[in-house]
């Protein structure tokens, strides 16, 4: 506040104090406006708001008697004269001002205003920052630039762009504008990669900065710019951008509203300087079609004397007048005087000549400000309506694109529902939906007459080559290795990398450079972070896509899976003669048996009082019930030579049996033909179980991992550098297990037989290509690994660099070829035990069993014909003896 107080004091020089006594009904209601008429905005915002003064004032009953009055104040473009108006103002108690022009003038005045309780409306400052919290009587009567900005943004991420150019210049609403710009692109993860600043609009006198600046952004990566700035500055700005070749192909320009206001109002431009903008888009703040709009537009040519166009700017000065018009009118309806009071605060200063009593304080101040923001009209611009944060009613914009030697429109952006070719009114009444499907623009013609999109970056021109770092293996060089300690590089990664470098649709020159020395691995993490740090442009190589380097770089889509894994030594369990005993457990055979033999005895308590064939010497029923129960799996015709409950049991056993049957089939067929592995080590439930020590590659991830996510203490973690040391180690015990990524372990296990992956991977990842943040080369390059991948020619290039082996496969999965042959081996015990037990149960030909037999193959062997007349006879004397004949 002393700071106003000095300004006051500085510039105030005489006057009269002019205090209101006040009426109900004030013959004249005075108005300031603050503009420059030498400018675009000027001479359209007087036109405009003088017929707005015409149209309040035709209706005598509009304001009760009452005439407004707007009060002209030429500020020519001066912060001096800007200020030395408004003191003016205050001077001849006006209600409000209209204005300032610029949002420099409008933080400084704002002070002034606020200090004296007069209200200030402006519709060309629309800074961001000029907040009402901090600035309670200035009031925006179009939609703030915030709005704007987050119109390009989303813009920006429809084209699918992730870095621009700001063009702007240094003043406070250019300034504050691009940084709400940079807000709205980092929440889409973009960014303005470079601020190109301009001097202020009204000092520059030639193009030599501009030029300076022009040629900056033609060497840099981004090619999308945007244009924040005033007609004079834009128009140079796009004169010298056509001479340096920068409206051609693969460029991209968005201007914000200054340009539509430029068409608007000196449409058609000269070919000379529609040339210099074609392709370009731009936005204008959207006002709705209406009957009030089209005649305003018609009244606008005699208005004007054809000397300006009418561009959107005026549309909302003449509704800033009504604004005003419409407050007084509540306040003189209210009954309320107009009357305005000595400041103490200035009264009380002293010395000089100054006469700071003249400043007045509007009484009704901060009661006609409530009227200003509770207005609720159908203007020119459309429905005029303050949110609660005093932002506008349904911001939204138009989007255009410069083409031939006019403009198209190719669709619309609210704040409601984003981008779209339908006009915003007609989607308030639904749901905002800002989804990326519904989003929509028409077909553009960008810079160089082409439709399709530009990419929106380049490789910088500065005839650098790309520098890719490497890392120099001490181990599975396959994967990369420098070519007889040259700088020269080869091997699976390199081969991915160069072949989805020739599918991008443009060319990337680079040059490897090696990172270790090729003794041991270097250290993964380190090279990465050389990317963020500038050291490398890029890194290619057998990179695992891990939490703690996607913070700091990007990567492209992963090129071949991997994660952790345990690989630990193993034994075959297939080759034994009792392999056949696998399927079930020593409990299950036990109870199998135990079956057997309780059905066993079911049968003969059963059958050994009314059935011959289980009679005889203990021996010969036990030999009865094993043989009977076991052939009744087989012949079924046994059933027969039981009684009727026999028969249940028997079909209870033989129901058992199947299910048996079949489940040991499955298991013993799946036992025989996968290998079988045996190790003490399951999986990683093992590791951190035990008190092992456990091996990892050096310079891998693996290690940090167990220690952080596993809780394995440092001390029980062995670094091994080498596959050679893999095996040395898990051969001689020095490790129980080791945890290495898949790529590595399936190389290791290629070479190096009686070791095998235990358990499942335990973590998922990948490896990709690094590149520094948001670097849309990454985007680039996963497009080609995606393109490679679809076309089979990643698979050639992995089964070219990794498809070899020296072992069979000892993970569990098998191919045709890889399956073992079953043979006498895994049998002979079962026939070692054939003999005994025939022998056992076998009895000597005399026996019934044997009876049984020949009668069961006799059965057979005998012909159809007889086997009919036996079973004719058999019927007969069935009949015989239920039905005798009489004698």
């Amino acid at each position: 506040m002393s700071c106003v107080l000095v300004l006051l004091s500085v510039i105030v020089l005489s006057g009269d104090g002019i205090i209101s006594e006040g009426a109900s009904r004030p013959h004249v209601v005075n108005v300031g406006a603050i503009f420059g008429l030498n400018t675009l905005h000027g001479k359209v915002a007087y036109i405009a708001m003088k017929a707005a003064e015409d149209d309040v004032n035709s209706d005598p009953s509009f304001l009760g008697g009452s005439k407004l009055r707007i009060l002209m104040n030429d500020a020519k473009r001066s912060g001096f004269l800007s200020i030395i108006g408004a003191l003016k103002f205050m001077e001849t108690d006006v209600v409000a001002i209209i204005g300032p022009q610029t949002s420099i003038m409008a933080h400084v005045l704002s002070y002034i205003a606020n200090e004296l309780k007069v209200p200030m409306l402006s519709f060309t400052a629309l800074d961001p920052s000029l907040s009402p919290l901090q600035f309670p009587f200035f009031v925006q009567t179009a939609p703030s630039d915030l709005f704007l900005m987050r119109a390009i943004a989303e813009m920006i991420t429809y084209y699918g762009w992730s870095d621009v150019v700001a063009l702007y210049n240094d003043d406070d609403n250019s300034r504050n504008g691009i940084t709400s710009l940079g807000d709205e692109l980092e929440g889409r993860r973009c960014k303005i990669s470079y601020k190109a600043v301009l001097p202020l609009d009204v000092v520059i006198t030639s193009p030599r900065e501009i030029i300076d600046e022009l040629t900056k952004i033609q060497g840099m990566e981004s090619r999308v710019i945007i244009v924040h700035t005033f007609p004079k500055t834009g128009r140079m700005i796009f004169e010298e951008a056509k001479k340096l070749g920068m409206m051609e192909q693969g460029y991209v320009w968005i201007a914000t509203t200054w340009l539509t206001s430029l068409l608007d109002s000196y449409s058609p431009l000269p070919p000379k300087k529609i040339e210099a903008i074609r392709g370009v888009l731009t936005l204008r703040i959207h006002t709705r079609e209406s009957r009030k709009r089209r005649d305003f537009g018609a009244r606008w040519n005699k208005l004007s004397n054809g000397t300006v166009g009418l561009n959107v700017y005026g549309l909302y000065a003449y509704d800033t007048v009504w604004i005003i018009a419409r407050a007084v009118k509540s306040l003189l309806d209210s009954e309320a005087n107009i009357t305005f009071s000595s400041d103490s605060k200035l009264t009380s200063l002293k010395g000089g000549t100054l006469n700071l009593g003249a400043l007045s304080i509007f009484d009704q101040g901060p009661q006609f400000l409530e009227f200003i923001v509770k207005t609720k009209m159908s203007g020119v611009t459309g429905p005029v309506q303050f949110l609660p944060d005093r932002s506008m009613l349904q911001p939204a914009y138009d989007i255009i694109n410069i083409v031939g030697d006019g403009f198209k429109q190719i669709g619309y952006w609210s704040n409601h529902s984003g981008l779209s070719v339908i006009p915003p009114e007609s989607l308030y009444s639904k749901p905002p939906n800002r989804s990326s499907s519904n989003q929509h623009l028409y077909n553009v013609t960008w810079p160089g007459g082409t439709s399709e999109t530009p990419r929106g970056w380049v490789l910088p021109n500065n005839g650098r080559r790309l520098r890719i770092g490497v890392p120099n293996r001490a181990s599975f060089k396959d994967f990369v290795s420098s070519v007889n300690g040259s700088n020269k590089v080869e091997g699976y990664s390199i081969d991915v990398f160069e072949a989805a470098i020739k599918l991008l649709p443009y060319p990337v020159a680079h040059e490897f450079v090696l990172f270790g020395d090729g003794l041991k691995n270097p250290n993964y993490n380190e090279l990465v972070n050389n990317v963020s740090t500038g050291v490398f442009d890029a890194v290619v190589g057998d990179i695992a896509i891990v939490k703690r380097r996607i913070r700091i770089v990007d990567f492209t889509q992963p090129y071949i899976e991997s994660g952790l894994v345990v690989v630990a030594a193993v034994t075959k369990l297939n080759d034994t003669p009792w392999a056949f005993l696998r399927p079930f457990t020593p409990p299950m055979w036990a109870v199998t048996a135990a079956f057997f033999l309780i059905i066993g005895s079911v049968i003969w308590v059963l059958e050994h009082r009314i059935n011959d064939e289980f009679r005889g010497p203990p021996r010969s029923q036990v030999v009865t019930i094993l043989w009977f129960t076991f052939s009744t799996m087989f012949f079924s015709h046994r059933e027969n030579t039981v009684s009727t409950l026999g028969r249940v049991v028997l079909l209870i056993w033989l129901f058992v049996v199947l299910i048996i049957t079949s489940s040991y089939t499955a298991s013993l067929t799946s036992i025989l033909t996968v290998q079988q592995l045996n190790s003490p080590i399951k999986g990683v439930d093992t590791l951190m179980s035990s008190s092992e020590r456990v091996g990892f590659q050096v310079g891998s991830y693996a290690e940090n991992y167990m220690i952080d996510e596993l809780n394995i203490a440092r001390s029980r973690l062995v670094a091994l550098g080498s596959p050679k040391e893999y095996a040395t180690a898990l051969q001689n015990g020095t490790v129980s297990a080791i945890v290495d990524e898949r790529p590595y372990v399936d190389l290791f296990l290629s070479e190096f037989c009686g070791f095998a992956i235990r358990g499942q991977a335990f973590t998922r990842s990948g490896w990709g290509f690094a590149f520094p943040r948001d670097s849309p080369l990454a985007v680039d390059m996963s497009t080609a690994i995606l393109g490679l991948s679809e076309t089979g020619q990643l698979q050639k290039i992995r089964e070219k660099w990794l498809s070899k082996s020296n072992c069979s496969n000892l993970n569990g999965s098998h191919s045709d070829d890889d399956q073992e042959q079953l043979g006498l081996h895994s049998f002979w015990g079962l026939f070692l035990m054939c003999g005994p037990v025939e022998e056992a149960i076998v009895p000597s030909p005399e026996s019934s069993h044997s009876n049984t037999l020949h009668t069961f193959l006799a059965y057979f062997d005998e012909k159809e014909d007889k086997t009919k007349r036996r079973l004719k006879r058999k019927r007969d004397h069935e009949l015989s003896v239920k039905f005798p004949r009489p004698m």
